[in-house]
């Protein structure tokens, strides 16, 4: 009796332990190895199966899936695409939208694959599923080493590293649309707009405290790949620490961001989590940006809701607490890892304007050749703008540093006084990291960016129209005064008075005194390239950039020399110029007629003053 009475008592706990875990049990397999896949050549058209996405909130919801029949060859060679017609209430209203990205299809609790393709303006929400395997064997290869790999030094020439007419060069996508039904020519600029092709959904990013002027300035390089610029909710995302990963974390089907920028700026890329393996996390089916390596917080996210767009509809939400980084950017999706904190650029900015109110932001960048500079950019820009004018003439001036890990600082001392000022002052911070970060070099870590700005809704702007000499001649080692008149845009005059020391070795014989604006001081060397023999070089030669904003004053010598790299040789001997110049030599320098003996910085007047003359001066015994 006692033994019938364990017995019973052993069968009543294992039935409510079932019905527990029963009841527990999620609508889609448990992330972790075991998860079944449903093979792509099993797949016949008719049949039927669920999918997952977040459409309010942080909870999944299903939604009915039919297989329409599998397109080989898509996106590209060896792959294939699989077309099915998606319903239920939530897609019916919205179609295929901008966030669905990722969403796991199941056919008789197998995973068949991800959400990751559409067909624009289409009638029904018919979607471009990538095949789960498909995903799975692109990121298993070289996932122990996710580093880039080896690169060579690139060449540099001084006018782009003096220049702060900076342009974005964001990689483009590696998925193309394919043709379906081509009522006009391959490569028409019709075919889009035709909705014949089908394109990776577009990836909805999230931008926060960034304003519509901002974004309207960057959104043709963001869309052009693949990115659907949405207005924020709300001004910030916190820059929280690593969390801890539990089994509920990123499951499939629950929203994930791909945080660019977070902070008092907030700029990040929604999607959905197609499987989790462990503390391997896949999404998207498609790629971000097809950065390849890369590093960038990955983080859960809550979803306002999605809203339903005639042009295309898309997930508004707000990225939450980082749990790891994205490792991999590819063709087939985004692979990350969960617990592995990415390396980010903090960034601090403070603010004077012209109403004597100051402001201090703070916020991390992602750390990426391409993405960096582009946020920098855009939320240096955003910074000034915010408080100050974006159109019309302003003067702006921007002070500070970039933290470079075992080098020297770079310095930032720039000051802009047009119509444009904003965007020259963004671009000459972007311009210095697209260089240092595009460089070849492997150990480029960037520690920290710390900019002090102020600006003015006046236009502080001078020409130089004429230089003068006190004396035509002089001896060695005597000083002698140069005359710089300037006019300002209202036609005001003044003269600068300019003491310049002759050296006590310079040989008798003409000298000429060259006055003039920093950019067209290095006007002559301006195009010369030369490639860094290492990074310390580089970070000299940006710290060497003359700045635009002032008047040098520089004596030069008419003898031959030569340039090698970053070095200017003056005054060379006869022998040395003979062998650069031998018939089994050919490049590696640019000779030069002028060799400079003395060159003077003069500080930096009220006026933004422009322009260069050049006047001789003889030296006597």
């Amino acid at each position: 009796m006692k033994r019938f009475a364990n017995v019973l008592l052993f069968s009543i706990l294992l039935g409510v332990l079932s019905g527990s875990a029963l009841a527990q049990k999620p609508a889609v397999v448990l992330p972790g190895p075991d998860v079944r896949l449903f093979p792509l050549e099993d797949l016949r058209p008719g049949m039927k199966g669920t999918a997952q996405t977040v459409f309010s909130g942080t909870e999944p919801q299903e939604f009915s899936v039919e297989i329409l029949g599998v397109l080989p060859g898509f996106p590209g060679p060896r792959q294939s695409a699989i077309i099915a017609r998606l319903s239920g209430a939530n897609v019916e209203k919205t179609g295929v939208f901008a966030g669905i990205s990722g969403s796991p299809v199941y056919i008789d609790n197998k995973l068949v694959g991800a959400i990751a393709f559409s067909f624009p303006f289409s009638k029904e929400p018919i979607a471009g599923i990538t095949p789960i395997k498909q995903m799975i064997d692109l990121f298993e290869k070289g996932t122990a080493d996710n580093r880039r790999g080896p690169r060579e030094p690139r060449a540099f020439s001084f006018a782009q590293l003096a220049s702060a007419d900076w342009k974005p060069n964001l990689p483009k996508q590696s998925v193309t649309s394919a043709s379906l039904i081509a009522p006009v020519s391959q490569g028409s600029p019709l075919m889009p707009l035709l909705g014949q092709q089908m394109v990776p959904i577009a990836t909805p990013m999230v931008f926060g405290g960034i304003s519509q002027e901002s974004l309207g300035m960057f959104a043709p390089q963001l869309m052009a790949n693949g990115l659907l610029p949405v207005s924020g909710a709300g001004g910030s995302a916190n820059i929280t620490p690593l969390g801890t990963p539990n089994e509920k974390t990123l499951t499939p089907g629950t929203s994930i961001s791909v945080q660019l920028v977070r902070g008092d700026y907030s700029i990040a890329a929604a999607g959905t989590v197609t499987f989790r393996d462990g503390n391997h996390i896949y999404a998207f089916g498609h790629p971000f940006l097809s950065l390849g390596a890369s590093d960038m917080p990955m983080s859960e996210t809550a979803v306002v809701t999605v809203i339903p767009n005639v042009n295309n509809s898309f997930k508004l939400s707000i990225p939450g607490t980082m749990m790891g980084s994205i490792s991999q950017d590819r063709a087939s999706g985004v692979f990350g890892e969960l617990g592995q904190a990415p390396k980010m650029i903090p960034v601090k900015i403070k603010l004077h304007t012209s109403r004597d109110r100051s402001d201090t932001y703070s916020y991390e960048i992602a750390n990426d050749s391409f993405l960096t500079p582009l946020l920098l950019n855009l939320t240096v820009y955003n910074t000034i703008t915010s408080s100050e004018r974006g159109l019309g003439d302003s003067t702006i001036t921007i002070k500070g540093n970039i933290n470079v890990r075992g080098q020297e600082s770079i310095e930032l001392d720039r000051r802009f006084s047009a119509a444009n000022s904003p965007v020259l002052a963004a671009g000459s911070v972007a311009g210095p990291i697209s260089s240092l970060l595009g460089s070849g070099f492997d150990d480029v870590q960037i520690e920290g960016v710390n900019l002090d700005i102020s600006s003015t809704d006046t236009k502080y702007a001078a020409t130089l129209e004429r230089i003068a000499l006190n004396k035509t001649e002089a001896h060695r080692g005597e000083q002698i005064e140069v005359q710089a008149y300037v006019r300002t845009e209202s036609g005001k005059q003044f003269v600068q008075r300019i003491p310049v020391q002759i050296p006590n070795d310079a040989t008798p014989g003409q000298l000429l005194v060259f006055v003039g604006d920093g950019g067209a001081l290095q006007e002559g060397s301006a195009s010369r390239a030369f490639v860094p023999q290492d990074l310390g070089q580089l970070v000299r030669a940006i710290n060497k950039v003359k700045k635009s904003d002032r008047l040098y004053v520089k004596l030069f010598r008419i003898t031959p020399g030569a340039v090698i790299g970053t070095s200017e040789l003056p005054n060379l001997p006869p022998s040395v110029v003979a062998t650069l110049n031998s018939d089994r030599n050919s490049g590696g320098y640019t000779p030069t007629v002028l060799s400079p003996v003395y060159e003077f910085e003069l500080p930096p007047a009220e006026f933004v003053v422009s322009g260069q003359q050049l006047i001789a001066l003889e030296i006597v015994p």
